[in-house]
């Protein structure tokens, strides 16, 4: 397993070994002991979830406060670009975003640890997305900022349609104006 620190301190790309052979292949995507001692990720899972999306689709920039979510994503089929965004008001890193293709060729994971907005945008016709969260789903908590924020500027790619978006992303508000923000 490879770890690759971003331009976001705490927020890491993690290549898992995969085994190829004329059969398929074969990759550990979690090992407690292995992601401690080399990405620090000490923290418990205690949620999964999986995703389903269309090419075009964007999913984001979510976000939970209180009872931020930590989240180990990675793309079971397909691809997405991947978007970790720092919310943390009192971070001097607040506002910047780093982003990264996952896929289901190149295997890698993604972590945002708590206090990260996540979104991701499908460039594949179809993708399959995996989260392990660190906090349960919890309504009331839930957050979001508008995937399009000018003063955030993730360059999103171009997948030739507009973006296809849930009616609450796209209601979304400009961080600046998120009262849902961490400290």
């Amino acid at each position: 397993m490879n770890v690759v620190e971003t331009a976001l301190p705490g927020v890491l790309i993690i290549e898992p070994k995969v085994f190829k052979d004329s059969r398929g292949f074969f990759a550990e995507t979690f090992h407690a002991e292995r992601y401690q001692k080399l990405a620090g990720l000490a923290l418990p899972f205690v949620q999964d979830n999986w995703s389903r999306s269309i090419k075009g689709t964007l999913r984001g920039l979510h976000f939970q406060n209180p009872r931020a979510q930590g989240k180990l994503v990675q793309v079971l089929r397909g691809a997405v670009f991947d978007v970790a965004v720092d919310i943390r008001r009192s971070s001097k890193h607040f506002g910047k975003w780093v982003g990264v293709e996952l896929s289901d060729e190149n295997a890698r994971q993604l972590w945002l640890p708590p206090g990260f907005a996540h979104g991701f945008l499908t460039l594949s016709e179809v993708a399959d997305f995996s989260y392990k969260c660190t906090d349960v789903y919890a309504p009331e908590a839930d957050g979001g900022v508008v995937w399009n924020d000018p003063e955030i500027g993730i360059a999103w790619p171009d997948v030739g349609i507009a973006p296809l978006l849930s009616a609450k992303d796209a209601a979304a508000p400009r961080l600046k104006d998120c009262a849902k923000l961490p400290g």
